[in-house]
């Protein structure tokens, strides 16, 4: 490989994982590589001191350039919207803070944020970018930008799961949650759902889905047992996996991924259901996706 290749290749998950991050889209992130490499196909090395943080620097543009435009497309988007799903292997969720920023829990908290606001959130408090690096990123002066920081992540925390659950806990709700669903116990579901846990489920209108936020244990329980009952269970399957470096579930009919689920845990129970049915979300997960930092 030329060495503009290689350098690429060298730090494409990282660039992935910015552009994914920013977005929570996999199919916008992998155009926002796309555009990256040719921008980047173009650039004299010899200029360049620090070439991961030039490409970061060009990633983030780009997805910001993105971002801005994806905003207007999801005030017309059907039912709720959801990031796409990621097929990750376990080792992502030993890194507690990477596996943090891609949960769909976190990835929902950041699309509060501005464009703006979201970058630097990412590039500050996932990638520990200076300020001064990340100022080139964003087009902002370095006092802008700190600024910027603080705002955000005292949005983010007020928004953010109150604590931090250990993966066996998250698993064990996962593992009730299954069993529940499987069998159609709606006591045993009532059990692990907290009072005023919500579900969300992503559609897109494509297929059939509860369109609006759905708020409550008990409402939540009778939606997914008597939802489920009404499916055909001749060919399905439920397997557990990591969804964006956590513990979720995928749904198969023979053999065809219909369905993803992720869920946010607090205090041992589910306070967060995250349904993605949407086809055009689901190819990440027929194979797993490398992230890193």
């Amino acid at each position: 490989m030329d060495s503009a290749t290689e350098a690429f290749v060298a730090h494409r998950n990282l660039l992935f994982t910015v552009a994914y991050e920013m977005l929570g889209s996999a199919a916008d992130a992998e155009d926002v590589l796309q555009e990256t490499w040719l921008r980047w196909a173009g650039v004299d090395l010899e200029a360049v001191r620090d070439q991961r943080a030039y490409l970061v620097r060009i990633t983030t543009r780009k997805a910001l350039d993105r971002l801005r435009a994806l905003g207007r497309r999801r005030e017309s988007y059907v039912g709720s919207w959801l990031p796409e799903p990621l097929l990750t292997a376990p080792d992502v969720a030993e890194d507690v803070e990477l596996a943090d920023s891609v949960s769909m829990a976190m990835l929902l908290v950041m699309e509060t944020l501005t464009p703006t606001e979201r970058a630097v959130f990412v590039l500050r408090e996932v990638f520990d970018l200076g300020y001064e690096e990340i100022a080139g990123a964003v087009d902002k002066s370095p006092s802008a930008v700190r600024q910027i920081a603080h705002r955000a992540r005292a949005h983010v925390a007020a928004r953010r799961p109150r604590d931090a659950v250990s993966q066996a806990d998250t698993r064990h709700a996962l593992a009730a949650f299954q069993r529940a669903v499987e069998t159609g116990d709606l006591q045993n579901l009532l059990d692990i759902l907290a009072p005023d846990v919500v579900v969300l489920s992503d559609g897109g209108g494509v297929v059939q889905t509860v369109r609006y936020p759905v708020v409550g244990a008990d409402k939540v329980a009778r939606l997914l047992t008597i939802g489920l009952a009404k499916l055909d269970r001749a060919g399905r399957s439920i397997e557990p996996v990591w969804v964006n470096g956590c513990p979720g579930l995928i749904l198969r009919y023979d053999g065809e991924v219909d369905t993803v689920v992720a869920m946010r845990v607090e205090d041992g129970l589910i306070t967060g259901v995250y349904i993605v049915r949407n086809p055009e979300k689901l190819s990440r997960v027929q194979q797993k996706t490398v992230l890193s930092r």
